[in-house]
């Protein structure tokens, strides 16, 4: 039986409604309309990829902690969606998938974190590559937008700031020097 995944998200600083029906069995794709977005888990696109791909409507995989997304390389500009499950909020595979899917394989989608995703994390997911977020506790989905603004800077490089904080200091100062 489909189902929608939590009914909003945080998607750009804000709450939006979630069009996204996740589907875990081919047999519940009769019950979704032709035209509606669809989420599958990886094991049922690798069943049913000819037959998802007949669907006019978008396309979204959910990969588990321990799927690898290289599975999807071939198939990434077919999919307007990639929901990254994190099973627990101590489990960090999610964020190790994200940037794969950014960096290494240039996933340019919606990139969606969904399961035990709590306000606190959702800086670092930015930074990962993160654009959308299932909030675990939907009553604190509010609360959870402030979170986006808790740091305004990143010393590390990440998926939104390929630079570290030194090197753009040092350019910053370096040009600032040159034009005086």
């Amino acid at each position: 039986m489909p189902r929608l995944i939590e009914g909003s998200i945080a998607k750009g600083g804000r709450i939006v409604d979630d069009a996204w029906t996740f589907v875990d069995a081919i047999e519940g794709l009769h019950d979704v309309s032709d035209d509606a977005p669809v989420l599958v888990p990886l094991p049922l696109w690798k069943a049913q990829r000819g037959a998802l791909l007949g669907r006019s409507a978008p396309l979204g995989v959910r990969l588990e902690a321990g799927d690898e997304p290289a599975e999807l390389a071939d198939d990434l500009s077919r999919l307007a969606l990639i929901a990254i499950d994190f099973p627990k909020f101590t489990d960090g595979r999610g964020y190790s998938i994200a940037r794969l899917l950014r960096e290494r394989h240039g996933y340019r989608g919606m990139l969606r974190a969904v399961g035990d995703v709590l306000r606190d994390q959702l800086f670092y997911m930015l930074r990962s590559g993160f654009d959308s977020f299932a909030i675990k506790h939907q009553e604190l989905i509010e609360d959870a937008l402030s979170s986006y603004r808790v740091f305004s800077e990143g010393y590390q490089t990440s998926v939104d700031r390929p630079v570290p904080l030194f090197k753009r200091r040092g350019f910053a100062s370096t040009t600032t020097a040159a034009a005086a």
